[in-house]
């Protein structure tokens, strides 16, 4: 497996660092979440560099190994499923990881806030479990 391990740390520290501000945002109740619209506008963007980051981390193992181009940021998920990296229903959450990042970038004034507070909530695991499997399959 080729990569840059120094582009891989470098990644891998942002999307821990973001991890770290949404954990602190999670332990907030939903009222105070969404009464605060800097916290509000920090989860947003903390979301955003994780979800970019494990989207970079598979592009750069795609780019330097030669697989085939995704089409899309979802595709990128699914690219690296069918080299083995992940099992069928952990990409599937991936893609909608991937899809929530679209609406955050592209629709970003159509997302509800509590929907927000409940992703972080629930779903910074699917971040963890993406660097720890991308992580053993580039034999880290």
């Amino acid at each position: 497996m080729q990569f840059n391990p120094d582009k891989i740390r470098k990644i891998s520290s942002e999307v821990l660092a973001a991890l770290e501000r949404l954990d602190d945002l999670r332990k907030l109740s939903s009222h105070e979440f969404t009464a605060d619209p800097h916290k509000v506008g920090s989860a947003k963007y903390s979301l955003i560099v994780a979800i970019e980051g494990a989207v970079d981390l598979c592009n750069h193992i795609i780019a330097k190994n030669g697989f085939r181009t995704p089409e899309d940021y979802a595709d990128t998920f699914r690219v690296m499923e069918e080299r083995g990296a992940f099992a069928a229903d952990f990409t599937a959450a991936l893609i909608q990881m991937a899809r929530f990042r679209n609406r955050l970038v592209h629709i970003y004034w159509d997302i509800d806030d509590t929907e927000l507070h409940r992703i972080i909530e629930t779903r910074l695991d699917d971040i963890r479990r993406f660097l720890k499997e991308f992580g053993a399959f580039i034999g880290g």
